[in-house]
C-alpha cells in the first residue's frame, strides 16, 4: 500500500517562501508521476503542478499551473523516494491545503487532472498572510 506524507506548510507573509515535501513509503514512485494540488475553502481541489518521468535516465519533465509559474519549483529526489515544492513570493490567493499525490501506472503526458492520480496524502495548511 503506497503511503505519501506531506510536511512543511504553515504561515508565513506575503512574499515569503516556504517548502513542501511528500515522503512515499510502500512502492517506489520514480517512473511514476507525482504532483501537487490545492485546495481552498470553499473551492474545488486545483491542480497546482506535476512532474513526470521523461523515460531516459533521470530526466524528469515539469508542469504547472499558470498562477504559480515563476514562484514555484517542483523536484524530487529519487534516492529518497520524495517529491518536494519550493514555493517562493506567496500570495495570499496561495492559502489553501497542498496536497501531494502520485499516479499508480505510467503516464507519457502531464496529468493535470486529480482523477488521473490513485494515491494521496493527507495535506499539510499553507496560509499566507497579507
Amino acid at each position: 500500500q503506497v503511503q505519501l506524507v506531506e510536511s512543511g506548510g504553515g504561515l508565513v507573509q506575503a512574499g515569503g517562501s516556504l517548502s513542501l515535501s511528500c515522503l512515499a513509503s510502500g512502492r517506489t514512485l520514480n517512473s511514476y508521476s507525482m504532483g501537487w494540488f490545492r485546495q481552498a475553502p470553499g473551492k474545488e481541489r486545483e491542480f497546482v503542478a506535476s512532474t513526470r518521468w521523461s523515460g531516459v535516465g533521470n530526466t524528469y519533465y515539469a508542469d504547472y499551473t499558470d498562477s504559480v509559474k515563476g514562484r514555484f519549483t517542483i523536484f524530487r529526489d529519487i534516492s529518497k523516494n520524495a517529491l518536494y515544492l519550493q514555493m517562493n513570493s506567496l500570495k495570499p490567493e496561495d492559502t489553501a491545503v497542498y496536497y501531494c499525490a502520485a499516479d499508480g501506472t505510467l503516464s507519457a503526458y502531464a496529468q493535470r487532472g486529480a482523477h488521473e492520480y490513485d494515491y494521496w496524502g493527507q495535506g499539510t495548511q499553507v496560509t499566507v498572510s497579507s
